[in-house]
């Protein structure tokens, strides 16, 4: 756990020496920064999305022999991607709990 606590005390040191930065830049990279943090949200959500479909349809689809998803398709799907989409907020949250336990500190 020390390992860890030192690891985010240092992250937090390089997101303020990061946050002073941004600050000093030009108004124009700014604009091309935040841009590009957009972009890479985007990719990240994209990715977490493909990821979702490419799981849940690889464990719960056997057959292709009808046109539409089968009753316990349906299920199995419905109910991996809400463990999926669930397990993904968790982690989301806990990273949120860990950044602003470190931000107290200081």
């Amino acid at each position: 756990f020390t390992a860890d606590k030192s690891r985010y005390q240092n992250l937090d040191e390089m997101d303020k020496s990061m946050i002073a930065d941004m600050e000093s830049l030009p108004e124009a990279d700014k604009q091309r920064m935040a841009t590009m943090i957009d972009q890479l949200q985007i990719r990240d959500s994209l990715r977490m999305y493909n990821n979702l479909v490419e799981r849940c349809f690889h464990d719960c689809v056997d057959t292709f022999k009808h046109k539409s998803l089968q009753k316990q398709e349906e299920t199995c799907v419905r109910r991996c991607a809400e463990k999926f989409l669930k397990h993904s907020m968790r982690v989301g949250m806990r990273f949120a709990e860990l950044n602003q336990g470190a931000a107290t500190q200081d």
